[in-house]
This record gives structure tokens, sequence and C-alpha cells, in this order.
């Protein structure tokens, strides 16, 4: 074991002391702490990031650990701890409040496993950048790197991400709103309720529940829509989704409980997956063309 050439062995080992240094970090510091990343320290954390992989891919053949990051001996066990931790979480029920499985967004050995694995990739693609050939790595690099950018902003960009409940009255202005954390904040964009819509199934159960409202932004637009459920409204750059009413009134309700969502790198992210959505598709073109040929 350790001998070079490293293999699967030593891959599985290194992700493994990653988790068990992960678990000590949870039970010494507590989890990690997303709002000390709020802009524009996450700016400087994704340069300093981008700096860590280019002097790892630098540094790779004075140093063979390394070297051994860009190679499929270390992606393969790196990419089955991910997957079992990301299986972990999707049948465990995550909170905002939660600590550990219950919250695996601030779990240390689910976070470095994601840092690490995204070191790998960013590894993998400086070595494919440098025998880049048009017409066989167009597939790759956009799967690989559309890749990297989804995991590294939607990773920096989780606090910069508010997430607000407001509720509105009848026929009143409101421009505040209730975080998480049940502290208040004062939003850019003024909702006024005109109308509270709701219809029902025969035995008087929720069919679909609405809000005609009027909204007011800081830059002087003035906009009159209705939010209904899963169809959010999206105003400079806030989604407003349709969340609650006042249950014991049902259709009578005067009041109207909005969640508006602000995520300014979700736009990064989405770019990140339409590029390894292009990759599939040339992927398929590029192997239909050599059938052909």
């Amino acid at each position: 074991m350790w001998n070079r050439p490293w293999n699967l062995k030593e891959g599985f080992l290194i992700g493994g002391g990653l988790i068990i240094v992960g678990l000590i970090l949870e039970l010494s510091i507590g989890p990690v702490s997303w709002d000390i990343f709020v802009w524009p320290a996450n700016c400087w954390v994704l340069v300093g990031f981008l700096l860590l992989i280019i002097g790892i891919y630098s540094l790779r053949k004075r140093i063979y650990a390394f070297n051994f990051l860009g190679s499929f001996k270390a992606a393969i066990p790196a990419l089955a701890y991910a997957v079992v931790l990301t299986i972990i979480m999707g049948l465990t029920r995550q909170t905002a409040d939660g600590t550990g499985l219950s919250n695996m967004l601030t779990f240390w050995p689910f976070v470095l496993t994601y840092v690490y694995l995204t070191v790998i990739l960013g590894q993998v693609i400086l070595r494919r950048l440098t025998h880049f050939r048009w017409q066989h790595d167009i597939p790759f690099m956009l799967n690989h790197l559309g890749l990297f950018i989804a995991l590294t902003t939607a990773t920096l960009g989780n606090a910069d991400m508010q997430r607000l409940k407001m509720v509105t009255a009848l026929g009143e202005k409101e421009w505040r709103g209730l975080n998480e954390q049940g502290e208040v904040v004062k939003l850019p964009i003024t909702i006024q309720l005109d109308r509270f819509i709701m219809e029902t199934y025969d035995d008087g159960t929720p069919r679909r529940f609405a809000s005609e409202v009027q909204l007011f932004t800081t830059s002087g637009k003035h906009l009159q829509a209705t939010v209904d459920v899963n169809k959010p409204l999206t105003v400079e750059g806030w989604k407003i989704y349709q969340y609650g009413y006042d249950t014991s009134k049902g259709a009578e309700s005067n009041i109207s409980i909005l969640e508006l969502v602000h995520d300014p790198w979700l736009p990064a992210v989405y770019t990140g997956i339409y590029m390894m959505l292009m990759g599939a598709v040339s992927m398929f073109i590029l192997g239909v063309r050599r059938k052909k040929s």
C-alpha cells in the first residue's frame, strides 16, 4: 500500500480519511457556517479555490499526490463517496436548523467530499485542456466544465440566497419579510394584496388558491399580477411564490402568505446545467456521425 503507482485502494483511503477529518471537525467546531461566505467573501473564496486548483496542477510533476488527483483512480472513489452521501441526504429528512445527517449541506464530511471531488474535476479539466482536440473533446469539456461551474457556484452562492415569508393583508401594502431565523428584513419590493382566490372541490378541500397583487419596486416599476401555487412570479431577481393563507377562514381569508426567494448565483448554476445538457447533445451528435462514417 502507498507504493507507486497508487491505485483505487489509496483513492478510497484518501476519501475515507477526509470523511474522518470531517467527523472530527463536526464534533469539535460544529457544522459548516455558510453565513461567513456572504458576498464578497464567497467571491474571494472562489478566486482562491481556482488558484489552488491551478497551483496543484502546476506542481503535479513535482508532487506525486497532486498528479494522482488527476487520475480516475482518485476520481472513482471520490465519486463513490459523494454518491453514498447524496443518497443518505435523499433518504434523510433535511431541515434548515438541523445538524449532522439532518442538514447535509452543513455536514463537514459531505462538504469536504464534494470539495475534494471538485478539486479532482478541476485537475481533469486542466489536463484535457492541455491536449484539447476540438472535434473530440467538446462534449467532454461541456460536461465536466458545466458540472464544475454548477458545483462551485451552487455551494458558494448558498450564503447569498434569501428565503423570506411575507404576510400580506387585503388592501394593504407590505415591504417586510421574515427570514428563517424570524428576523424582519426590508425588501426592495412592496406588495399589495388586492384579492385572495380559492377554488374548492365538491367536498370543500382546496383545489387552487392564488393572490391577485400589485407590486411596486424601488426602481419605479408598478405591476399587477396573479401569484399562483407552483407558478412563481419573477420580479427583479426575486421569485414570489404563493405559500399559504388563513386556514381558519378558508376562501374568506383576508390575508395571503407569500414566499420570496432571491438567489443571485442561480444564473451561474443554470449555466453549468445547460452546459452539461449541451455536452450530452453534442456527444450524441458526434456518436451518430462516427457511426455513419
